[in-house]
């Protein structure tokens, strides 16, 4: 199958490329940088929408993966105006170019579990309540709805795909579980006695899912998925806590001493978020497969080889 994926350099796209190119897909990757993990790298800025459409002509793909976004929460906070116009103008040109030059290819569109409303029953399945909570949820959920009316108004196959939080090799610290790797394997290359950990409040919980099982998921939904909604999810959540627990466990005997800082602690955090993924399932048969100690193990290593030398 010949694809293009948007966002091809970033941490979830990377993994896809090579997932994708591993099964014997032709891989065509755009992104700013050009760069891919696996197949054809192409440069584009996709807020450009004449590049956009040149792009997708050129590629003329029969799956379409996009993944391109800003995608920190708490970057949107201090940027808000950007977020809000690159997500949503990128959104809009993708649309533009598959309805234009690509409109037989089934479109797997990456929306973001940020999109539902916090208080509500768990696990949360894809008829939730929405209610964004952050500027990147906003841009991610008006990118969302604006797929559906796309594939409503002109007849395209679009799959819209809600992960839930996914971690693992690669993934930069700015990300909660990746920064503890990081302090981890820092420690552990160090062959230091403790390790001073520093979070906000413990008994937050969230939804894990390896990048490797999210990205067998889209791969998953390209080929069997109907046009609808699905989470991508665990179905269960751990806490900061529990996270630097296995944390503790993977680097013995290094000792984790771990702080909670008052001033990390937002105003009215949302304690648990998890997803139900059982739509999924039904269509494919996907069952997140990679446990969380692995991950984190993966993750640490990773961080081991690529930390600048001492």
């Amino acid at each position: 199958m010949r694809v293009l994926i948007t966002g091809a350099s970033g941490f979830a796209g990377g993994h896809l490329a090579v997932a994708c190119a591993s099964a014997g897909d032709e891989v065509i990757g755009l992104s700013r940088s050009g760069e891919v993990s696996a197949g054809e790298g192409r440069p584009i800025d996709l807020r450009d929408p004449t590049a956009t459409r040149e792009a997708v002509r050129r590629a003329r793909p029969e799956a379409i993966y996009h993944l391109a976004a800003l995608s920190s929460v708490r970057r949107s906070w201090e940027e808000p105006a950007r977020t809000m116009t690159e997500n949503t103008s990128t959104a809009v040109n993708v649309l533009e170019a598959v309805r234009h030059e690509a409109p037989g290819a089934r479109v797997v569109w990456v929306s973001s579990c940020e999109v539902y409303a916090a208080e509500q029953p768990l696990p949360i399945a894809e008829d939730g309540e929405l209610g964004p909570a952050t500027p990147y949820a906003v841009s991610k959920l008006s990118g969302d709805l604006l797929a559906a009316v796309y594939a409503d108004a002109y007849g395209l196959e679009i799959v819209r795909v809600r992960p839930f939080n996914h971690a693992g090799p690669g993934q930069l610290p700015i990300f909660v579980l990746s920064s503890l790797a990081r302090q981890a394997a820092q420690a552990r290359r160090s062959n230091a006695e403790s390790v001073r950990i520093v979070t906000g409040n413990p008994d937050t919980r969230r939804d894990f899912t390896d990048v490797r099982d999210v990205v067998r998921a889209y791969r998953l939904l390209a080929e069997r998925g109907r046009p609808a909604v699905y989470n991508v999810s665990s179905g269960t959540s751990v806490s900061t806590t529990d996270q630097i627990s296995i944390l503790a466990r993977l680097i013995a005997p290094t000792r984790i001493e771990h702080v909670v800082n008052p001033d990390l602690i937002r105003a009215n955090e949302v304690m648990d978020r998890r997803g139900a993924h059982d739509h999924l399932t039904a269509a494919t048969g996907w069952q997140p497969e990679i446990p969380l100690e692995q991950t984190l193990a993966d993750t640490v290593a990773w961080w081991e080889e690529h930390l600048p030398a001492p």
